[in-house]
């Protein structure tokens, strides 16, 4: 019966039996034995972090002082960043879990990798849009830019959906004003509109849409008021331009699903959560601020889908308790140990080879010996 695969003749079973196991307990080591690997941009992303941190706590602070109650079944951390199920101010539903995570200073350190990757440096123009849906996201892109020492150019919608900074008593922009006053941040809005559909805030009543023209006028920021969804996106990029005053804006950072920002159904769904270098294919057509700086090349820090960004950094869904700054896989990754993963490579095909060596040795000897067994030749 012929073979149909080879094996060293001399190696015994026992022998590779030995070096199969071997082989499974350095593949155990590598995946066991893994080292902490730490990431690009660490110092900045903690600062950003711990910057971010100390914005949470002073806006907590100051809803207590307002007497604002925290429900723990809702912000079960404690934040104060965390609204209401519905107030006169609100635009549609919001997703609870989504809010929850958001609650978290080390997304200023997401937000730093993607401004870096996206090549921002000192001094940088960066546009921003702000949602009041969001105002926990909204300080960490703050303490991202400030720690990076780039320039924001936020415009804000005031008006929030469920859970967001929908207290008419301390909305977004008072949080804003707050941390400017405070001297956490340098940063204010260059424009703020009602935010909602086509930033009109329809399908919201008149009281609602006049405490929103409130909250613009309290916190003396310029106030947008478009006519229709066309003019909207206009007055957006007219603001960007006029306070980039003729620099080239770097990165569009955005921040919850503003129509005007995003787009329509279609416009939310093409945008990818993160960074997008370049405008996805079929964007021709649509218009919004996101796909206008898109096509012209500019990157887009797109802020959505919390729960899957969280996710992707290692960071807890809905936590319990407010995460300390430096948490997270933003900042260091598990990763296999690659000069133990080697050494066992080498190690087991030294010892196949000289198993292999050593039987090629020894049927050349058997074949040296066979020759010199032959019957001598007859002599003449």
């Amino acid at each position: 019966m012929k073979r149909i695969y080879w094996r060293p003749q001399k190696v015994s079973r026992i022998e590779l039996g030995l070096i199969a196991a071997l082989s499974a307990i350095l593949l155990v080591a590598v995946e066991r034995l893994v080292v902490v690997e730490e990431q690009p941009w660490h110092a900045e992303k903690l600062a950003a972090a711990q910057l971010a941190r100390r914005a949470f706590d002073q806006l907590r602070a100051e809803r207590e002082r307002l007497g604002l109650e925290v429900d723990p079944t809702t912000d079960p951390t404690g934040s104060g960043l965390i609204g209401l199920a519905m107030s006169d101010v609100t635009t549609n539903t919001g997703h609870l879990a989504a809010k929850q995570t958001s609650i978290n200073p080390n997304f200023a350190a997401v937000i730093v990798h993607y401004l870096k990757r996206a090549g921002v440096e000192a001094g940088d123009p960066v546009a921003v849009g702000l949602s009041g849906s969001f105002p926990a996201l909204n300080v960490a892109v703050y303490a991202a830019i400030e720690t990076i020492g780039a320039r924001a150019l936020p415009v804000s919608s005031v008006s929030a959906s469920q859970w967001g900074a929908n207290d008419p008593r301390f909305m977004w922009l008072d949080m804003e004003r707050l941390l400017l006053e405070r001297q956490v941040f340098r940063i204010r809005s260059i424009a703020a509109s009602r935010g909602g559909i086509e930033d009109r805030a329809l399908g919201i009543g008149r009281e609602g849409r006049q405490h929103l023209d409130l909250v613009i006028e309290r916190n003396g920021v310029p106030a947008l008021k478009p006519k229709d969804y066309a003019q909207s996106v206009e007055s957006r990029m007219a603001a960007y331009e006029a306070a980039a005053d003729g620099r080239v804006i770097k990165a569009y950072v955005n921040v919850g699903g503003g129509t005007t920002s995003v787009g329509t159904r279609l416009g939310k769904q093409m945008f990818q959560p993160g960074l997008n270098r370049a405008p996805p294919p079929g964007l021709r057509g649509m218009d919004s601020v996101m796909s206008r700086f898109s096509q012209t090349g500019v990157p887009v820090i797109h802020l959505v889908k919390i729960g899957a960004l969280a996710a992707r950094f290692g960071l807890p869904l809905q936590p319990t308790e407010l995460p300390r700054a430096g948490e997270g896989e933003v900042f260091a990754k598990k990763a296999p140990n690659r000069w133990l993963a080697a050494a066992g490579v080498l190690t087991i095909f030294g010892l196949l080879y000289g198993f292999i060596r050593r039987d090629f040795g020894l049927r050349i000897l058997r074949g040296l010996g066979r020759k010199g067994d032959a019957a001598p030749e007859r002599m003449v």
